[in-house]
């Protein structure tokens, strides 16, 4: 249950505080390695990261991530009222051609992506939303959330501003109060809530379920 701020795997930018070096110091037993990480969240995103120790456990749940076998599951704050109860965002995804190096944007030429939602309960300003990614393209549920009008809180890449916000926090040395009113939470209020696969040894159903992360719990109460 990986908390926000946490990045999955080491960068240039970090190198020790991170999951896999987290999962590495307090998992690893005497004549066996490290578990290793299935799949990735983004370091701002809360939520349920699927690991296993290296061998036959670790090659079938692998597997089933690439053949898109996995069920997942996730929990958004957005802006705004979304109109419609629940619905499908289909909209193709590539590289943005204009912005920074790492976003992206939807583009009839791009690549399929498709994320059903539904909504669990709307406030004057905000919804909270049930999403079902249907593909796994990078950033795609913040990229298709912004794209239909609804940018998840918080997100200092696809927000009203895009990633003005971003660049003024590098400028400025971290978050002030002044940024974290415009963007509406300090995180992009994104929660990897469920994920169900095929137990690997025993090939049964197996699903697990993470509760909305208690920031976000609360920015909604407040909201």
């Amino acid at each position: 249950d990986k908390p926000a701020g946490l990045p999955v795997h080491p960068s240039a930018t970090y190198h020790h505080n991170t999951l896999t070096s987290l999962i590495t110091r307090r998992f690893t037993k005497e004549g066996r390695a490290a578990p290793q990480i299935a799949h990735r969240l983004d370091k701002e995103t809360s939520g349920i990261v699927v690991c296993a120790y290296p061998g036959p456990d670790e090659a079938m749940i692998k597997r089933q991530f690439e053949l898109r076998e996995v069920h997942k599951e996730y929990l958004a704050i957005v802006r705004g009222s979304m109109p419609e109860d629940e619905g499908v965002i289909d909209r193709p995804m590539r590289r943005a051609t204009v912005g920074l190096h790492n976003m992206m944007e939807t583009c009839d030429e791009g690549l399929p992506a498709r994320t059903r939602y539904a909504v669990i309960e709307r406030k004057a300003s905000a919804t909270l939303v049930h999403l079902f990614p249907e593909t796994g393209r990078q950033h795609q549920l913040r990229v298709h959330l912004a794209a239909i009008g609804h940018p998840i809180v918080g997100d200092k890449l696809y927000g009203p501003e895009r990633e003005a916000v971003f660049l003024e926090i590098i400028e400025r040395g971290g978050m002030t109060d002044d940024l974290r009113e415009r963007l509406g939470h300090t995180r992009h209020a994104l929660h990897a809530h469920k994920v169900a696969l095929r137990h690997p040894r025993t090939g049964e159903p197996f699903a697990v379920v993470s509760p909305l992360a208690a920031d976000l719990a609360e920015l909604w109460d407040r909201t």
